[in-house]
């Protein structure tokens, strides 16, 4: 039995990982959940799986939540520091850390400096202090498992050979509900539109985030730190049928690749159970039915973000942090339909533009990075100077 923390159970990875424990009550235990300020769905949770810890972000929640889980024993807590003993917590096994955005750090740091395996979900984490994050892992002997989807199929891939008989990582891409746009049509693109994956189902920023390939820039940053490898060695391939989820190419010439359905909760699985597999977690895949796999490379033009993404991580320091904060401030303010979708380049490139990168060294520096591209991104944003 393993006991699991989860960091963000109500959206959808931590959902998808409460069901995927509901599935299996013989192997996993749920002892601590973290959400946002969403207490009806957290109420059920706390319901059905019953932790003996709880955190929301914000005190009012707290003392919500409180009252109607007033017949259960629950712990419940508010704000980062309840987060973090949330993911800290001596009964955990496991944290699941699903938390969007840069506000995942200082729990999943606190994590690992608690030497909890980590499941990792939130790219961020990675992105904006990855050379940081690793090295505590490395020193602490804490496993950092991917669960998205294209670092899983890289992660398991791996174990086809050996790390000096690597040529390149290929993470894979669907290209988004926009990969066959012109680019003056893109100009005109609705909200509505871009939060219509063609393949996945998941939350809004991350849906957005794959509409402007900012997401696939974010996967390039995380797998750079995860596995080690330089940064042209890590290649992105549009793949629309999102099937083959990543690929490792070898020296040799072999290409292993990981394929499955577009289903969260095959990634999941494998973090909570490696190195074991679980049976019946995704849905069979059937190639003679799918008949094509077809892939193309990524037009940079067109999808500038995923082209910033390689210039962050060029330059270095404090810059990934940057980009990533800056696109956080951008992809809330084009979901407010403040901005539009094209504008969420150019807040970033802006933002970019005006950074002089620094050295992380600890997470006071993540977040200092961090915070100065939100004010920036603020200032481009209300400035309404965003070009063309």
């Amino acid at each position: 039995m393993k006991n699991i923390s989860i960091l963000g159970s109500t959206g959808s990875i931590g959902q998808s990982t409460l069901a995927v424990v509901e599935k299996y009550p013989d192997r996993f235990k749920v002892v601590g959940l973290a959400a946002g300020n969403n207490i009806d769905i957290l109420e059920q949770q706390v319901r059905k799986f019953r932790p003996s810890l709880v955190s929301v972000i914000s005190p009012t929640s707290a003392e919500k939540l409180k009252q109607r889980c007033a017949d259960l024993r629950v712990v419940i807590l508010s704000g980062v520091e309840g987060m973090v003993q949330v993911a800290a917590m001596d009964e955990a096994d496991i944290t699941v850390s699903a938390i969007v955005g840069t506000a995942g750090l200082v729990p999943t740091m606190a994590a690992i400096h608690a030497k909890k395996t980590i499941a990792l979900a939130n790219k961020e984490v990675l992105v904006t202090a990855g050379e940081l994050v690793m090295a505590e892992c490395k020193s602490r002997g804490v496993k950092l498992l991917p669960v998205d989807s294209e670092h899983s199929a890289i992660f398991q891939c791996l174990h086809a050979g050996a790390n000096q008989d690597i040529r390149k990582l290929i993470v894979t891409a669907s290209g988004g509900p926009f990969r066959t746009f012109a680019k003056k049509d893109l100009e005109q693109v609705t909200l509505a539109q871009a939060l219509k994956h063609p393949n996945w189902s998941m939350g809004r920023k991350i849906t957005i985030d794959s509409a402007t390939l900012m997401n696939k820039g974010l996967e390039v940053i995380e797998a750079r730190w995860l596995f080690g490898f330089r940064p042209e060695m890590i290649k992105v391939l549009v793949h629309p049928q999102s099937i083959i989820h990543s690929m490792v190419e070898y020296t040799d010439g072999a290409v292993v690749a990981q394929l499955g359905m577009p289903d969260m909760k095959g990634p999941i699985a494998y973090a909570l159970s490696y190195p074991e597999r679980l049976n019946d977690v995704s849905p069979a895949l059937d190639l003679a039915a799918i008949g094509t796999l077809t892939f193309e490379e990524p037009d940079m033009e067109r999808f500038p973000c995923l082209a910033y993404a390689y210039d962050a991580l060029q330059a270095g320091g404090s810059m990934p942090a940057v980009l990533s904060a800056a696109n956080e401030v951008a992809v809330k303010c084009f979901l407010e339909e403040k901005i539009r979708y094209v504008d969420v380049a150019r807040v970033i490139r802006s933002v970019m533009d005006a950074h002089r990168p620094f050295s992380i060294t600890t997470v006071e520096d993540a977040l200092k990075a961090d915070l100065w591209a939100r004010v920036e991104a603020e200032r481009v944003i209300e400035g309404g100077k965003l070009g063309s």
